[in-house]
């Protein structure tokens, strides 16, 4: 697909937004308002995490979340684990995020779920420049961030660097928002995310938040970021809800008995 990325915002513009909406992103019990079915692909992100590593019940697993926000999704995975008999407060935690408040706001709520703040590692950086090492992961996580990629290059780059991070038998699970690869789809969509935003808040929340995500957001469809994971060794892979434009879809990395 063709795009004029020069015309998107760029990151520190995004950036900018993240840094003065910490509040927006710090509820458990709202998600994100913006993106439909926000809380319940939280809980389907965390589910499919646990359902599926169970390297996530032992003993100090590890934990990456890319595009943390103010912790929303680690918190809700660590109250997975512990519901599921798992000694969550033992995780070891890697943030991400480019907002260094969403960072703060991310570990003042996550060490008051009783992670001790030696056992957090936050990384204030875009994505796109952070080496994740390998073999170093038992899940990774990533919600609402992805989108933010730009060119090909750049989303398999991700992906790939992703599934070197993987360990064996690890998961990868994404909640974001979605392209469509018809343009009547695409529309149609489009008109419904509208009519959803309008319903919550009137014709100008509908404006403010459409204005800045047609700034912000190149995201891809399910089809190619699914084919990405492949070609970076996460290959059981499922789509858990589409909800018009926004997802929950992931796999685990081949490697292990299961």
């Amino acid at each position: 697909m063709s795009m004029d990325y020069a015309a998107k915002s760029t990151v520190d513009e995004i950036r900018a937004r993240f840094d003065n909406d910490v509040e927006r992103f710090s509820n458990l019990e709202t998600g994100q308002v913006a993106a439909k079915a926000s809380l319940e692909h939280m809980t389907l992100v965390a589910e499919a995490a646990v359902a599926t590593t169970p390297r996530l019940l032992e003993q100090g697993p590890a934990i990456c979340d890319i595009g943390c926000g103010a912790g929303n999704y680690t918190l809700r995975l660590l109250r997975q684990i512990a519901a599921a008999g798992g000694p969550a407060s033992s995780a070891g935690i890697t943030l991400i995020d480019l907002s260094r408040p969403m960072l703060d706001r991310a570990v003042e709520r996550i060490t008051a779920e009783g992670v001790a703040a030696s056992q957090l590692e936050t990384i204030q950086a875009d994505i796109r420049d952070v080496p994740l090492g390998v073999d170093r992961f038992d899940t990774v996580i990533a919600a609402q961030c992805l989108h933010h990629l730009r060119g090909d290059a750049e989303w398999r780059a991700v992906y790939a660097s992703i599934g070197r991070a993987l360990r064996p038998g690890g998961s990868c699970w994404v909640s974001d928002t979605i392209d469509h690869q018809n343009a009547g789809v695409r529309g149609l969509v489009r008109q419904r995310w509208a009519d959803y935003l309008e319903s919550i808040d009137g014709p100008d929340y509908r404006d403010h938040v459409m204005g800045y995500v047609d700034r912000e957001d190149t995201p891809r469809p399910i089809v190619d970021q699914l084919t990405m994971m492949r070609s970076a060794g996460i290959d059981r892979l499922d789509v858990l809800s589409v909800d018009t434009r926004f997802a929950v879809f992931g796999g685990v990395k081949s490697g292990d008995s299961a």
